[in-house]
């Protein structure tokens, strides 16, 4: 058996181990207190530093303003949609990622993964009570996987949730979870999972009431506009959170929020067009932050129900015809890197000769219509009614016109069209932006929407590619030449096949005021504000 065991004081120098054994446990352990920003960060903004931070100490006090394009969807809350900055306010996490995938503690103090994969035993805070006043215990724990097993709640790792077929308690806070078979992707759930309060969870899927055990206590909610939280003065996390509480308002109007954020009305946005970000950067009253993570990525999904998509070389058809650094510059600012594959360069299956295998070639797209024997084509294509999604839908749209393919828009709301790739509900083509590509490479394919082997948005399946994900899945290395040669494989699949066609790989482009510091985001894009303080 490997454990990891959590340090007393700052963060302990890290022995150089492969990543298997790191996520095996066998790190050395950093500080509780020692909060890791994940993420790789380019601040593009003169005299920026590179995590919110910046030369001024902390301040207690105040009240950070977040501004959103999209509301809060509550029956979403257990899965990565528009929800997902305000999780990491509220509720906590077993362990945490730093910017090298290695799992760092959070509720879980510290933990033992047994040499066959088949079970890991968690040594849990004794210090730590729900906002209700309630001690946190293993039941806690136990409930939370449940609660991911549960397919009401949509979450979108589901599948290594129920991969914990029995929970060993030893005492109040020790539990080990038995595995029905080795999964490698077990911490990026630690990293998803989000602990609830189980007296309250249905009140939260109702929007009516948010109770964790995180730095902020949920005060109020008026649908369409705002959402309010305060600190938690019992917070297990000595002196923190600096702020007195946050407010997130929901500004969907592109001009309206960059507006809000021009004149301090909001003091954080992640929402933002690309061709906006560009006219702040050189504005020094503003902090401009690119998270490289991959936690998003642009792409066309075809819907292989539909006839007119179901030959691949029309597929590859659209992939060729795409203009994507065109895309990158016009429509997302330059804050993007294009990609023909859905993986970050800090992945472990990303290889360059795959990220460029489509670039924009009409004429090699128009060969392969005339080879599937298509002379004409018209389809819909949805997409997201905001401003930003709209911009690139039109780019889409006119690239395509170019080699014959007549696309018709259809702009539909963010939580209608998150039901529509939930349910599998799409039109014969969409565009959107995907995640879970950011950490272990088989939660892509076994989590997301538009990737799951087993239930994709697309209605793609194929016996090689269950297969490939499967093998990649069901083991607990991670860097073996094995798994990489299985992460190839699955990628060539992805390239040949195009039922998701990606298109450029883009972490989310944090816009704060200068006087906003210490904000870091998880890798599900989760917004940790423990060590956040305005000042300056």
């Amino acid at each position: 058996m490997t454990v990891f065991s959590a340090g007393s004081g700052g963060p302990l120098p890290l022995p150089a181990l492969s990543r298997r054994a790191l996520l095996r446990g066998s790190l050395a352990g950093a500080g509780l207190l020692a909060l890791s920003a994940c993420r790789s960060a380019a601040d593009s903004s003169p005299g920026a530093d590179a995590a919110s931070g910046g030369a001024a100490s902390p301040r207690r006090g105040g009240v950070l303003t977040v501004g959103v394009g999209v509301d809060f969807t509550p029956a979403l809350l257990f899965a990565q949609s528009a929800n997902s900055l305000l999780q990491r306010l509220v509720f906590n996490t077993l362990t945490r990622y730093d910017e090298q995938l290695r799992p760092q503690p959070e509720l879980a103090k510290s933990w033992e993964v047994a040499a066959d994969g088949l079970s890991v035993t968690l040594k849990l805070r004794d210090d730590v009570t729900f906002h209700s006043g309630r001690k946190f215990t293993a039941d806690d724990v136990v409930f939370a996987v449940k609660n991911l097993q549960n397919p009401v709640r949509s979450a979108q790792l589901r599948s290594t949730a129920l991969t914990v077929a029995d929970f060993r308690k030893n005492g109040d806070f020790e539990l080990t979870l038995v595995l029905a078979h080795p999964v490698s992707n077990l911490f990026d759930l630690f990293e998803f999972m989000i602990i609830p309060d189980s007296q309250s969870v249905e009140d939260a899927v109702a929007g009516t009431k948010l109770i964790g055990t995180g730095p902020f206590t949920f005060t109020d909610r008026k649908p369409g506009s705002s959402l309010s939280f305060a600190r938690n003065e019992k917070y297990w996390n000595p002196g923190r959170p600096y702020l007195d509480g946050v407010e997130i308002k929901v500004i969907p109007q592109a001009e309206t929020l960059l507006s809000s954020v021009k004149t301090g009305q909001t003091h954080l946005t992640y929402a933002v067009r690309g061709k906006d970000v560009a006219t702040l950067k050189d504005d020094k009253r503003f902090r401009i932050t690119q998270y490289d993570t991959g936690a998003g990525a642009f792409y066309i999904g075809a819907n292989l129900s539909f006839p007119e998509v179901q030959d691949k070389r029309v597929r590859q058809a659209i992939a060729w015809a795409i203009d994507r650094d065109r895309l990158v510059q016009q429509a997302l600012g330059g804050y993007a890197t294009v990609s023909s594959v859905p993986w970050p360069k800090s992945s472990p299956a990303y290889r360059e000769e795959d990220s460029k295998r489509y670039h924009h070639d009409p004429e090699k797209a128009k060969a392969l219509l005339k080879e599937a024997g298509v002379t004409s084509l018209s389809l819909p294509l949805a997409h997201q009614s905001d401003a930003g999604s709209t911009a690139v839908a039109q780019i889409l749209q006119y690239d395509l016109k170019q080699v014959g393919i007549e696309v018709q828009l259809q702009p539909v709301d963010s939580p209608t069209m998150q039901k529509q790739l939930i349910s599998q509900s799409m039109p014969a083509l969409w565009t959107l932006s995907h995640s879970f590509s950011q950490a272990h490479p088989a939660t892509l394919a076994v989590s997301a929407y538009p990737f799951n082997e087993a239930k994709n948005t697309s209605k793609f399946s194929s016996p090689a590619y269950t297969e490939a994900v499967q093998k990649a899945w069901n083991r607990s290395d991670a860097d073996s030449p094995e798994a990489k040669a299985l992460y190839q494989q699955v990628t060539d699949i992805l390239l040949d096949e195009q039922f998701i066609i990606d298109l450029a790989i883009a972490g989310l482009v944090e816009v704060a005021g200068a006087q906003v510091h210490g904000v870091t985001l998880n890798k599900y894009s989760y917004l940790n504000l423990d060590d956040a303080y305005l000042a300056g």
